[in-house]
């Protein structure tokens, strides 16, 4: 997959001359709405013989317009690098990433549709129901058509709903940052990932028994609320079982950090430095106040085991 980064404005040099499906949206969590968007690009890829193109942004819409307060910026489901790989999987070919300035912001809904989607060589232009490009009264899904001037054809993909609620990433990010991880994998449709460094800790869980590498991400990187999971850590190529401990050790004295702590089973080796990818499962219980630290080793134990019957019968 081709990754084109474009900073407005820019030059047409940088954009490859193919003619495209190209697939609208800012894609936090690629979840299974937006997933709903690629594929009907990819579908009509295929029926026109076009490579898919799909198009994002460095970071939110609300770094550049404050009206919107109910989205923090530095609370994201994916990076743009984690969005390449998703996207990738999904059969993208090519993927714009927009730096979203204020010169970009205040283009007009006119000249969005003629320099980042016809100059785009976009033959057809895919995105969800609520997509808009400006103001939402007249740059949305629904006057595209008539903005396209029969230059492309336009596709508004519905909404996708589970369990009675729409498919949306505000929604996956509060259950994720209650630590509802079940459902978000859910809504995701894939077992949400986060990434970090291996950092050195205060070793509580050697000494307990339970070595831990503890991990600190991207400050942009929204992580799951306080609670104890089932995971998957990424060590140097390879993908190991294990159980997070995402809290503040409680045992050990109030007023503590929350911090995030693996435990990798059958796993012995120093990862100190180590980038590693994490995936959420399933989320065992949460943080408990033990009244000693062998009630705390008795339950780490019970988590252990909990940990390997969830994995026997994946």
């Amino acid at each position: 997959m081709q990754i084109v980064r474009i900073h407005h404005p820019y030059s047409k040099k940088i954009i490859p001359a193919e003619p495209v499906a190209l697939a609208l949206g800012f894609f936090d969590g690629v979840h299974r709405g937006h997933q709903a968007v690629i594929k009907q690009a990819c579908q009509k890829a295929r029926e026109q013989h076009l490579k898919v193109a799909a198009m994002t942004f460095n970071h939110h819409a609300s770094v550049v317009f404050e009206q919107d307060r109910n989205f923090s910026p530095l609370s994201y489901l994916t990076s743009v690098e984690r969005k390449a790989e998703l996207m990738r999987e999904l059969g993208v070919d090519i993927l714009y990433v927009v730096d979203f300035t204020s010169a970009f912001g205040s283009l007009s809904p006119e000249d969005f549709v003629q320099q980042y989607m016809v100059d785009l060589n976009a033959k057809v232009v895919v995105a969800g129901f609520d997509y808009t490009f400006g103001p939402a009264e007249l740059a949305n899904m629904d006057t595209l058509p008539a903005l396209a001037q029969g230059r492309f054809e336009v596709i508004k993909v519905s909404k996708i709903i589970l369990k009675n609620d729409k498919i949306g990433s505000d929604k996956i990010r509060e259950m994720v940052s209650l630590g509802n991880i079940d459902d978000a994998n859910a809504y995701l449709g894939y077992a949400f990932q986060t990434s970090g460094v291996v950092v050195h800790g205060e070793a509580r869980g050697r000494e307990l028994g339970f070595p831990t590498a503890n991990i600190v991400s991207n400050e942009n990187q929204i992580t799951p609320g306080i609670g104890i999971y089932v995971v998957e850590i990424k060590v140097g190529g390879q993908w190991y079982k294990g159980m997070a401990s995402v809290g503040k050790n409680v045992v050990f004295g109030e007023g503590r950090p929350v911090t995030t702590e693996i435990n990798i089973l059958d796993f012995k080796e120093a990862i100190y430095g180590e980038t590693v990818k994490v995936k959420w499962y399933h989320r065992l219980r949460g943080e408990i106040k033990f009244d000693s630290v062998d009630a705390l080793i008795e339950q780490l134990h019970q988590d252990e085991a909990d940990t390997r019957e969830f994995f026997n019968k994946l």
